[in-house]
Parts: C-alpha cells; structure tokens; sequence
C-alpha cells in the first residue's frame, strides 16, 4: 500500500538535525524527498565514527527514504538547475538565515509568483520580523535562549543543556505538522504560502505551556512555573539495587502506595490529600516517596506497583534501550543492508497507519547519488555531469 504523501515531492535544503529529520518523517510517509547538497554534503555525513568518509552515523539516523542531489547554489547554472526541479515539487523546506536566502536570491519572493501552489517552509532560528532574526542558531543556543537550560538549575549547581537535540528535534515536529496543514489547505484551494517555523519561539511555546503558570494572567496572579516540576526531588528514586520511575498521580494511585508501604498515617496528612494539595507540597511528598523506594529492590516494586496500577517504569540506558522487550516486540529495531555501510540499524517510523503505512523505502544516500538521475527526470541537462560520489 502507497503512504500518506505518496506523490508529494518535497525539495529538502536542510542540513544538520532539524531538518533532515522533518523531511525524514515526510518521506517514511511516502513523500519523494530530494535532498540538495552542497559539493562538501551535509555536515553530519562527517561527524562521529564512518566506514565511508561521507556517511557518519548522524547522516545515517536522519537521511532515509531520500535521494541527494549535488548543487552549489551560488553557480547560476545550479540554481538554474534548483527551479527546474523546484517545478515538479509540492514543498521546498529550507534551513538558512533570512538574509542568505535574500543573497542567494532563493527567499521566497523569488518563487511565489512562478510557483502559486509552492508550500515554501523556512526553518531557523528565530522569528524575521524580530531583532535576533539573522542570528546563527544551533540547539545549544536556543535551549539557553529559551529558559530550557536555566530550568536545569532545579537540579544543578548552574544552567545546563538537555543533553539530547531539544530544540533541533522539537522543531523538527512543528516542521512536518505545519507542512502537512498547509498541504490539506492547498487540497481546499487555498494554493501555496509561506511557512515560518522559528526554533526560538517554538521552544518558548514548548517550555511555557506549564511554567508560565501564574503569568497565564495579565497582571500575574502567582508566579512562574509548575511546582511539581520545579522540584529537586522530582527524579527517578534508588532502590535497594536500581533506580525506578515512580509516579502515583491520582489520590486512588497515593492511597494504595501508603498502604503497600505501611505509611497510612502519610495518607491522613492534609498536605497529600488530594491533587491540589499535593502539588503545593511536591517537595514534602517526593520526599517520602524517595524514602519508601529506597526499603526493597526494583523487581519487588515493579510487581508490587503493576499489581496496584501505579505508574512504575525502570531507568534504561541507552544500551539497554538495544534490547528492550516492548521494542522488540513491537518490531521497533529495523535492520538493512546498505550497498556501502553494510548492516546498518534503523528506527521504526513511530506513527502507525492502517490504510497508508510509513516504510522504509529508501535507505540514507551517498553524497550526490541521485545527481544526474533527477536531472533527467526534471528535463535539465548540464555539462560536466559526475557519477556518484562514493568517497
């Protein structure tokens, strides 16, 4: 069965994390993603360990269901060679700063008249119409600028990063659910436009649906941020051999906690007697709970805890993640034989559908693979062609 997007073309001028990853998404549903490149390629191809110069595992994980392309969009014959294949595309999605698009003569003027039913996505850092908006943008940057990183302060002795691509990754959602809006609104007539997705704002948006809290009211009525988070006892507790994710959350969850504890008398406590008060003593509550987790081994708890339908989860390492039983049950692990990395492990595509399913159809291309493969498709002809970068 064909996926989702199956017939969308979508031109990826991304690099790096943030959009690479968005377009991945849009093509495991089907979408003919054509990456373009730079002659040096994208710059994960050169990061972390590499069988082949050109394909590091960053690439790797971000870079399926694609075909690459090589252009220098500074050669007018290249970006020639860009607007004819931009005229066979459903969606142009693109990385750079405002100003490099407008030297480059590829802002979104340049297209909007040719192409009147052109979903033109522009992701970077920080919103155009802003004093920041040509400011360079990396997720370290962004999780400093948007409180991110100062909420680690609750747990630390200065601000620090996530030490994953929040920001990169978090976008990267906002990307594909903008993307395929505007297509449904295209189907309804409304044609092309321009899409702004800012990582900035976004993670702004992100951090501040809970901890804007008090300040949800103009003049503010409490302060900032959700207490039950901001809370240095908020952390998976140690057992007697392990570390556990224990959440009792309902007053039924608490309740039978107490009791599987031998603490009833925490159960009379005002302080725990319901959400509302829980929440206002968030520090008091984990405090307890920390205490009870410590007396048996994570095994007694987790079967303790299922038996009473308390949320319980042990901590797995990323290693162990490898070999999770609900990750293999579930097919999550995915192996393929790639022409020049050899067997290589992927991810599942989350999203399951019934009628138009995600696949893995395309594997992550060498530098400039599909170059004059999608030339001749789009009727472009240029001299000096170069067979497939395999270095």
């Amino acid at each position: 069965m064909a996926g989702s997007l199956d017939g969308i073309r979508i031109i990826d001028l991304t690099t790096v994390v943030l959009g690479p990853w968005a377009t991945q998404m849009l093509g495991d549903m089907g979408a003919d993603v054509i990456k373009i490149e730079t002659p040096s390629g994208d710059t994960t191809r050169h990061t972390g360990p590499r069988k082949t110069p050109t394909m590091g595992p960053l690439f790797l994980s971000a870079n399926r269901n694609k075909r690459s392309v090589v252009l220098d969009l500074t050669s007018p014959e290249d970006r020639q060679a860009l607007f004819k294949i931009v005229e066979t595309a459903d969606v142009l999605v693109h990385n750079f700063r405002p100003k490099v698009m407008e030297k480059l003569k590829l802002d979104y003027s340049e297209f909007r008249d040719r192409f009147p039913n052109l979903i033109y996505c522009a992701t970077y850092g920080f919103r155009k119409d802003g004093p920041k908006a040509n400011d360079p943008a990396y997720d370290d940057i962004i999780q400093a600028a948007s409180g991110l990183a100062d909420l680690q302060t609750i747990t630390s002795d200065q601000p620090r990063y996530v030490p994953t691509v929040m920001a990169d990754k978090t976008t990267a959602f906002n990307v594909v659910s903008a993307i395929l809006a505007a297509l449904f609104a295209r189907e309804r007539g409304a044609g092309g436009q321009e899409i702004e997705v800012p990582m900035f704002e976004s993670l702004v948006d992100f951090v501040m649906v809970e901890h804007l809290f008090g300040a949800v009211f103009d003049p503010p009525i409490d302060q900032m941020g959700y207490a039950r988070l901001l809370n240095t006892m908020r952390k998976p507790y140690a057992t007697k051999d392990g570390y556990l994710a224990v959440l009792p959350y309902t007053d039924d969850n608490w309740r039978a906690m107490f009791k599987i504890a031998g603490r009833e008398d925490l159960q009379a406590d005002p302080r725990f007697s319901n959400l509302a008060s829980r929440v206002q003593h968030s520090e008091e509550i984990y405090g307890f709970l920390e205490e009870i987790v410590a007396t048996r081994s994570s095994d007694e708890w987790v079967t303790l805890l299922r038996q009473a339908n308390i949320p319980v989860q042990p901590v797995l390492t990323k290693e162990a993640l490898l070999e999770d039983e609900q990750l293999k049950a579930s097919d999550f692990w995915k192996f393929k034989d790639h022409p020049t990395e050899g067997r290589i492990r992927m991810t599942d595509p989350p999203i399951r559908f019934s009628g138009t399913p995600s696949t893995i159809r395309r594997l992550p291309p060498l530098l400039g693979e599909h170059t004059e493969e999608i030339l001749r498709e789009v009727g472009f002809e240029r001299e000096g062609s170069e067979e497939p970068t395999h270095s």
